[in-house]
C-alpha cells in the first residue's frame, strides 16, 4: 500500500478509535459502577476495540499526535454527550474549553 494511502487509512482508524472511546466512556457512566451487565459489556468491548484501532493507527502515525487526537476526540465527545445525556453543566467556559480541544485536534491533524 502506498504511504499516502496508509496514512489516510491510519487517520480513519484513529477517528473510529476516538468514537469508540466516546462509546466506552459514556457506557461506563451508564453502567453505574459496573453494576449493569449490558452497559458493562458495551464498555469492555468498545474499550478493547478502541485500543486495538489506536494500536493499528500507530503503525503509520506518530504516537504523540495519535494519542493526543484519540484522547481529544474522546474528551470532546464524552463532555458533549455528558451535557446532553446526563445533564452535566454546559457553561460558556466549559464549551469554550471544549472548543480549544477541537482546535488542538485540528492543528495536530493539519500539521502532521
Amino acid at each position: 500500500m502506498p504511504a499516502f494511502l496508509a496514512n489516510v487509512s491510519a487517520w480513519w482508524l484513529l477517528a473510529v478509535a476516538g468514537v469508540l472511546e466516546i462509546v466506552w466512556s459514556i457506557s461506563m457512566k451508564a453502567s453505574a459502577g459496573f453494576s449493569k451487565p449490558l452497559a458493562t459489556g458495551i464498555t469492555l468491548v468498545a474499550a478493547w476495540a478502541s485500543f486495538w484501532l489506536l494500536g493499528l493507527s500507530l503503525k503509520s502515525l506518530p504516537v504523540g499526535t495519535a494519542y493526543a487526537v484519540w484522547t481529544g476526540i474522546g474528551a470532546v465527545g464524552a463532555a458533549a454527550l455528558g451535557m446532553l445525556l446526563f445533564n452535566e453543566p454546559a457553561t460558556l467556559a466549559r464549551i469554550g474549553c471544549i472548543a480549544l480541544i477541537v482546535v488542538g485536534i485540528l492543528g495536530l491533524k493539519l500539521l502532521h
